[in-house]
């Protein structure tokens, strides 16, 4: 890959924790959850059926299946985070993605009900956020796939990059394929 050359899979790198765990850091990464809708649903404002139901990249989700994902991704982020502040150290359960993905309300439901959905979660889940303190954004749940604690400043951390990356792959394949 050159140095112009963007990974299709991760427009905007992988996801990497650099342990910050400061109020700055956990505020910036509420900002960008809470501004994800907006910016999420003018990602794919007009659209049409044809342009939603192609993938991304190579081998990869169509529009539709990225639109219905991310809503999907962040209603579990969102529970595992309420899991954690009222349990001691919670083992999640973790979901194949790409099977959800395949599912059949994926492919009928229309995209605007994700955006809506989306719309209406992150309101929640900044309120949530926002009222945690300090010690809150120190518990944690475990990841059984990952084998470790995930502390909830991780996760905010997370959702925020989530956020940015699956805007990302649309944003990329608007440029790509010249849909403004």
């Amino acid at each position: 890959m050159t140095g112009s050359e963007v990974d299709q899979r991760y427009p905007i790198g992988r996801f990497r924790y650099d342990g910050d765990s400061s109020r700055e850091a956990i505020d910036r990464s509420i900002q960008a959850i809470a501004s994800l809708p907006r910016l999420f649903r003018a990602t794919v404002t007009g659209l049409n059926a044809e342009q939603l139901n192609t993938p991304y990249r190579d081998e990869g989700w169509t529009v539709r299946q990225v639109v219905h994902h991310v809503p999907d991704s962040h209603m579990n982020a969102y529970m595992r985070c309420k899991l954690a502040l009222t349990e001691d150290t919670p083992t999640i359960k973790p979901y194949d993605e790409a099977a959800v993905a395949r599912l059949g309300d994926i492919a009928i439901v229309p995209v605007e009900v994700s955006l809506d959905l989306l719309d209406k979660l992150h309101e929640r889940f900044v309120a949530l956020l926002r009222s945690m303190t300090d010690y809150d954004f120190e518990r944690c749940y475990v990841h059984p796939e990952q084998n470790r604690s995930v502390p909830l400043h991780e996760v905010a951390a997370l959702y925020a990059w989530h956020g940015r990356h699956h805007t990302a792959h649309i944003m990329m394949l608007r440029e790509r394929r010249g849909w403004t």
